[in-house]
């Protein structure tokens, strides 16, 4: 078909992403998709797919009582592909054939998995491929320690197929009814699930220097940033937790190890994995406040995690300490970002902003907020939603028509990336002034 090949990069993503939804959708509709064998309406079967293949975990029905078997596998074939990215398995399925991987098909999986250099796209898929299957393969062992014994064979191997897949691929749903509040108590599980959790949002290329390392000795600037990004906002969320939530003192039966736990599991899992062991509406205003900007931070590019990314961050902080200390440059470990680097870096972090507060704008008018609630019930749905985290102080499941178009919207492109989607809709593949205009300056602050 000849409109496909004229479809930019951006665009042919886009759409990709798109007609995975859209079939998800269709599927989810279907009788055998609900336990009961009823049909779920279009609009909530289109949303939780769009959550599905955004690795979100939002949800406007219960994923434990409402989607049989064949529902919840697909929704689970969804967060995969959403995860790792619908070209890797697109290369995946072109090799299996037999078939040579196109120059297109190199370049739209290059942009998929945020690939600075046009490296051998066949064997990065296949490291992504077999690291992801070797981790959530370890997972689902490992979790089977603590869900045998709880729930059987048959419903344990299920949980922890579930669970190890959610967790790494940091979609967040869920087979319990109210998250991991009911593992308050088990250190284990939850030390397995954050470990798995952190394994999917350090990205694919973190990985891949580190498996390398000891055969290159080298790793990447952006592996170091990234890593030193990582643990740091791990130590500061669980110093911060500890002060905004006093160690969860107010659980009596819990130990002061459990307590430690569940800080630590608080820490890493608001950034994009949407599971929670205690419940978002009762803890601190300041505590809420931090969960938001760690949800906005999101993971690390090229991961299976959402937000504006934690190098994006890193980027600008860099850059704002250096113009402070009156540095023509921003440096870190002894090499320097591009210009370009900086100026994508406030170019997203400004699209973001007023995505989310045209969002929230539109949702203070389309939906009801509790009076023991204010703007941040509203606020902290709609950064759950871009950040692809999956967490909620109850606004989700009474969403509006208009709501849910809106929270799609906001997953869709927290998961593809607002300058894919941008890029998309404006067609932005036009050259450069052939000329440039005088330059000039205007006073700023």
């Amino acid at each position: 078909m000849n409109w496909w090949g004229k479809l930019s990069l951006p665009q042919t993503l886009t759409l990709g992403f798109l007609v995975i939804i859209l079939i998800g959708s269709g599927l989810l509709t279907l009788p055998i998709s609900s336990q009961d064998g009823t049909a779920i309406s279009y609009i909530d079967a289109l949303f939780t797919a769009t959550s599905a293949t955004c690795v979100t975990g939002m949800t406007v029905v219960n994923t434990a009582l409402h989607w049989s078997i064949f529902g919840k596998t697909v929704i689970l074939i969804l967060i995969e592909i959403g995860g790792l990215g619908f070209m890797t398995f697109a290369v995946l399925m072109f090799v299996f054939m037999g078939r040579k991987v196109n120059l297109t098909t190199q370049l739209l999986t290059q942009q998929s998995l945020n690939l600075e250099s046009f490296a051998n796209i066949r064997s990065v898929v296949f490291l992504v491929i077999r690291l992801s299957l070797a981790i959530q393969l370890l997972g689902v062992g490992l979790l089977m320690v603590d869900f045998y014994p709880k729930y059987g064979l048959i419903q344990g191997l299920s949980c922890s197929i579930f669970h190890s897949i959610n967790a790494f691929c940091n979609a967040g749903f869920d087979l319990f009814d109210n998250s991991l509040v009911q593992f308050q108590n088990d250190p284990y599980l939850l030390f397995v699930l954050t470990c798995l959790i952190i394994s999917g949002s350090l990205g694919f290329l973190v990985w891949k220097d580190l498996l390398l390392y000891r055969k290159d000795h080298f790793l990447s600037l952006h592996t170091k940033l990234a890593l030193t990004t990582y643990l740091g906002l791990i130590g500061i969320s669980f110093i911060v937790y500890l002060l905004t939530e006093g160690n969860f003192s107010e659980n009596p039966h819990l130990t002061l190890f459990q307590r430690l736990m569940n800080t630590y599991f608080m820490a890493v899992t608001p950034r994009t994995a949407g599971f929670y062991t205690y419940p978002y509406t009762k803890i601190s205003m300041g505590g809420m406040f931090f969960t938001m900007i760690l949800m906005l931070i999101g993971g690390t590019p090229g991961s299976t995690a959402g937000g504006i990314k934690s190098t994006t961050v890193d980027i600008l902080l860099i850059r704002v300490w250096a113009t402070l200390r009156g540095k023509r440059d921003a440096t870190f470990m002894g090499r320097r970002f591009t210009n370009e680097n900086i100026s994508r870096s406030l170019t997203l972090v400004f699209l973001v902003f007023v995505v989310l507060s045209v969002a929230t704008l539109i949702l203070t008018v389309t939906e009801s907020i509790p009076k023991r609630f204010g703007i941040e019930y509203i606020l902290f749905d709609v950064v759950s939603a871009f950040g692809t985290t999956g967490l909620s102080l109850g606004l989700t499941p009474h969403l509006t028509l208009i709501g849910k178009l809106i929270f799609m919207v906001l997953m869709f492109m927290g998961r593809v990336g607002i300058f894919t989607v941008m890029y998309s809709l404006l067609n932005s593949k036009h050259p450069e002034d052939a000329f440039r205009y005088p330059k000039e300056n205007v006073m700023i602050g």
